[in-house]
């Protein structure tokens, strides 16, 4: 026992999972959007069954771990979630959802998991971002981020409609949001992915969420990325579609009945 408890407590610090379910048959591993941390996402364990168990990461440089310096660049992120994930990750099937730059994150993992342990999500579930091996995805990793101004960037945040107003006119608050976006797009940008020829990287199923009046994303590209089947939804509002509860149920309905058709 004394000898998992430093294990445990790296998970704690690593993965939030409020709604613990050690008896379900498949684990949903969610990856929020930059400048977040898991207080949304962890919260869909309740939305869930029985058999689902929802957790979700949590990066370094927000919440609990807020006094950690932010990471240095994808590979350094990667590597963390999977030395602390792999065990349980080897125990039973797990799916990823990622939204945003979440996704490119979850991407990151599995691919990582794939290469490294043989190891692959039953499905992965992207949401609100660009194919990895898409032109708009290396139009996002060349934009200089330390030259665009924290003005810029608070417009942006407020454009998208993902944080309550009455966080952004707290100063502490608007300047750390403001602050841990810029370090979770610079760590995006030190993410580099190309498809070796011939080689397709997975074999799950693809399921990409977007919102109605977002932006275009250019998802078609994660065709050349799995040999499984790629799907495409479309849900009302914009790029934080998801926050609403009428698709927050459609998600949660639709991630499981797809979890559960994935069955061995």
């Amino acid at each position: 026992m004394a000898a998992s408890a430093p294990i445990a407590a790296e998970m704690e610090k690593v993965v939030a999972c409020p709604y613990k379910r050690p008896n379900a048959l498949c684990r949903l591993i969610c990856f929020p959007w930059a400048g977040s941390g898991t207080s949304r996402l962890a919260q869909w364990g309740k939305l869930f069954s029985s058999s689902i168990e929802v957790s979700c990461v949590r990066l370094p440089g927000r919440e609990s771990r807020l006094k950690e310096p932010f990471p240095k660049d994808m590979t350094t992120i990667v590597n963390e979630i999977t030395s602390v994930l792999l065990k349980e990750l080897q125990e039973k099937p797990f799916a990823f959802f990622g939204h945003s730059f979440g996704s490119y994150l979850s991407f990151a993992v599995a691919l990582h998991l794939k290469e490294k342990y043989g190891l692959e999500p039953i499905h992965l579930f992207v949401s609100g971002a660009h194919a990895p091996n898409s032109e708009e995805f290396l139009h996002i990793k060349s934009t200089p981020i330390y030259d665009v101004k924290d003005e810029d960037i608070l417009t942006y945040i407020q454009f998208l409609e993902g944080t309550p107003p009455e966080l952004i006119q707290n100063e502490d608050i608007r300047e750390h949001l403001i602050h841990t976006c810029k370090e979770d797009i610079r760590v995006l940008q030190t993410f580099s992915f190309e498809t070796a020829e011939k080689k397709i990287p997975f074999s799950c199923d693809i399921t990409c969420f977007n919102g109605s009046e977002d932006n275009p994303h250019d998802s078609k590209a994660w065709h050349d990325l799995t040999s499984g089947d790629i799907s495409f939804y479309k849900l009302p509002g914009g790029h934080f579609y998801l926050l609403e509860p009428s698709n927050e149920i459609f998600l949660t309905k639709h991630i499981t009945k797809c979890i559960e058709n994935a069955g061995p």
